[in-house]
């Protein structure tokens, strides 16, 4: 790893060398993070994002991973999803299925639950709450000891060059849901327009929330998601990911994190 540190209010930074070493750390974050969720709850229950997330996942696909990880007993998410049939080019769910599911890990079927694809955006969040809702009932998702929010073992998000998180884009009315686990929107400002998406609550009640971000196209929205920049820009959806009592880790490459404030690493 090239440089790590912990910001006094944005997480830990994992800064790497090369898109390969943040592939391998990032394995490693997310394999001892299962094996410490299975045992202590038995399950594992993760949030995927679309982009290019899945691709820097792939590692847990080879050795050791795809043998030392206890994939029975993961229960996957996604923490948003375009609302496309799962067999598109835009669907999260092909890119996941595609890149990481359809390999040699034998992760249950059952326990990948995507949303429906045949009804409306607005139809495919209510569905998709009203799952999570009885995997909650079942403690296969943990609930929050401070709201009734679901509390995932691990959601993983990418990071878009506007600082969007999920489907949550700068200045759209979603940033504000608080009611719902889950919500959509029908004017996504990039394509597909149509999407659902935890809403941030849900996303503040993980025990662990990973941000992956590579790229210099995105080293200035890093800079404004993690630096202390002051009241005089809103806040990026990325920066409003701010667990309440879980933990922040911040995944990034060396032409991401190219504009940070360095004072807060060491080597």
């Amino acid at each position: 790893m090239a440089l790590s540190g912990v910001h006094k209010d944005r997480g830990e930074l994992r800064i790497h060398e090369s898109l390969d070493e943040l592939g391998t750390d990032l394995a490693d974050y997310i394999a001892e993070l299962s094996e410490t969720s299975v045992k202590e709850r038995g399950v594992f229950a993760i949030a995927l994002s679309g982009g290019s997330l899945i691709g820097l996942m792939g590692k847990l696909c080879e050795a050791p991973y795809n043998k030392t990880v206890d994939w029975a007993k993961w229960y996957i998410f996604w923490a948003d999803e375009r609302a496309v049939a799962k067999n598109h080019a835009d669907s999260n769910y092909k890119l996941a299925k595609d890149g990481l599911l359809s390999k040699q890990v034998p992760i249950v079927p059952s326990h990948v639950h995507s949303i429906n694809d045949s009804v409306s955006a607005e139809e495919a969040a209510d569905e998709y709450e009203f799952v999570i809702r009885q995997l909650v009932k079942t403690r296969t998702i943990s609930v929050s000891d401070i709201s009734d929010c679901p509390k995932f073992d691990l959601i993983l998000l990418g990071m878009g060059p506007d600082g969007h998180v999920a489907s949550l884009f700068p200045n759209h009315p979603v940033l504000e849901a608080n009611d719902e686990w889950v919500t959509y929107i029908t004017d996504s400002p990039k394509p597909p327009p149509e999407r659902i998406t935890f809403t941030l609550p849900v996303i503040n009640s993980a025990s662990n929330v990973a941000v992956v971000v590579a790229g210099e196209g995105k080293a200035e929205a890093v800079h404004l998601a993690i630096d202390d920049v002051g009241t005089d820009c809103p806040p990026l959806p990325a920066r409003m990911v701010q667990p309440t009592k879980g933990k922040l880790v911040w995944f990034l490459d060396k032409p991401a994190a190219s504009k940070l404030e360095g004072s807060q690493f060491s080597e």
